[in-house]
């Protein structure tokens, strides 16, 4: 059995291709705002244990889709203001640009809790000794509390990775040509929502089910050397 897709493939192809290119660069994104906020957070300075609970709490307390909105719309006068001071009057800040700063936004906010829960079960006692055997602390956070951190963070992170594979469809409201804008395209065009919706969902299952397998391979690689308590 074929399903007609009356010439929209390679269109949905390549809106899986944007898709997967969106999350991937926001999961980078994210995963560097989730690292600042839970350091900021886990801080002993306690105005930036301030900045990170007011970023953590201000972001998910808003709807992704509403983030991805202001972002894209809030920030045309900004990027104009900025092409014409350096003589670029046509700057725009694009469809795709907009979705990695808003998904990136939300995927950090969420990971600044894992990181912070995974920094805080690692125990005080490995830090301590780093200092006994004359490590200055940011080669201690390196070689000591960043692997541990990772193996520790990896599970709650691939979660929040697969949910944000899914809120990738929340960009095409601004337009860009991932999965769900393209199989929108197509409804439009051939008037069959049924055919294209399930596609579309097809599709986003594929991409988790690829997401989860690679998870479970880097979850196991962190694990090398650790027996699980029975």
């Amino acid at each position: 059995m074929t399903i007609d897709l009356y010439g929209f493939g390679p269109a949905l192809a390549a809106g899986a291709l944007m898709t997967v290119k969106l999350a991937l660069t926001a999961l980078c994104l994210g995963l560097v705002l989730g690292l600042l906020g839970a350091l900021a957070k886990t801080s002993s300075y306690k105005p930036l244990r301030w900045l990170g609970g007011a970023y953590s709490t201000l972001v998910r307390g808003v709807p992704e889709l509403l983030w991805v909105l202001l972002i894209y719309f809030g920030s045309v006068n900004a990027v104009r203001a900025l092409g014409e001071f350096i003589g670029m009057p046509d700057l725009t800040l694009s469809a795709f640009a907009a979705g990695v700063l808003a998904l990136g936004l939300c995927f950090g906010a969420y990971a600044t809790e894992v990181f912070r829960g995974a920094i805080l079960a690692i125990p005080k006692g490995h830090r301590e000794a780093g200092l006994a055997l004359g490590l200055t602390r940011p080669r201690i956070f390196t070689k000591l509390v960043l692997p541990q951190m990772w193996r520790i963070a990896l599970p709650g992170l691939g979660n929040l990775f697969m949910i944000l594979m899914k809120d990738t469809a929340l960009v095409s409201v601004i337009g860009l040509e991932e999965i769900m804008r393209q199989a929108q395209n197509a409804v439009t065009f051939a008037k069959h929502p049924f055919t294209f919706y399930m596609v579309a969902a097809v599709m986003y299952l594929g991409l988790t089910v690829l997401a989860m397998g690679t998870m479970h391979v880097l979850e196991k690689r962190a694990a090398r050397g650790f027996v699980r308590r029975t």
